[in-house]
């Protein structure tokens, strides 16, 4: 399946990966991939299988830019159009449904920057958000959170080079409306840990538990 986006200079088309629990779905998690990567990164495929494992109706889509090939981002209007876009689809797809955003680093940016921008969603979930550059916490990426409204997590390896040093990542979250951070231990920005040798899959389920809990709370109090 495909998605339609309307971009400036016209309609483009990107790829989609819809999976659908067993059970009765719970709600639908749009899942965007980090800036060098394809919605087909085998973490991002555990990590929706894992969701999918626990209820939830998943749909992995690939931006405009890694579509035609790329693997520089194009401008954020694009992604975030795409955001839009991906989000009105799941809306008509499953009607009455929670729909809720996720994405790795790049894609949780984006994400966020929709979120600041009114994008519909019950919940946003960020994956590796990439506060600033490596090595430039001078550089931060956090104007835009305060504008948030929907409850917002962020998922974060405790050595992800992109947010050190870690409170800079915390002071950005308290000034958030509804935010809160799940600290993975060791985690680097693909929540890889030194010393421990697993396949990506199992990375991306592993961190699902934690975003199941935050789901399970967005809807207990919706």
């Amino acid at each position: 399946m495909s998605l339609s986006v309307e971009l400036p200079s016209g309609e483009v088309r990107v790829s989609t990966a819809w999976e659908r629990p067993a059970s009765p779905s719970r709600g639908v998690v749009a899942i965007a991939h980090g800036a060098g990567a394809r919605m087909e990164h085998p973490f991002l495929v555990g990590f929706a299988g894992a969701l999918r494992d626990a209820g939830f109706t998943t749909v992995r889509f690939n931006f405009p830019y890694s579509e035609a090939g790329r693997r520089m981002p194009g401008p954020a209007p694009h992604a975030i159009l795409t955001w839009r876009a991906m989000v009105a689809a799941a809306r008509a797809e499953v009607p009455g449904e929670p729909v809720f955003a996720c994405g790795k680093s790049y894609g949780g940016r984006m994400a966020s920057m929709a979120g600041a921008e009114g994008l519909e969603v019950d919940g946003l979930v960020y994956v590796g958000y990439p506060l600033h550059p490596p090595g430039r916490p001078e550089k931060p990426r956090v104007e835009h959170l305060p504008h948030v409204r929907p409850p917002q997590l962020f998922v974060e390896g405790t050595n992800d080079p992109f947010v050190q040093p870690l409170s800079q990542l915390e002071q950005a979250v308290a000034s958030c409306q509804d935010a809160r951070i799940a600290w993975f231990e060791g985690g680097g920005h693909s929540f890889e840990v030194k010393g421990r040798k697993r396949p990506a899959d199992e990375v991306g389920a592993s961190i699902a538990p934690a975003v199941v809990e935050f789901l399970s709370g967005v809807l207990a109090t919706g």
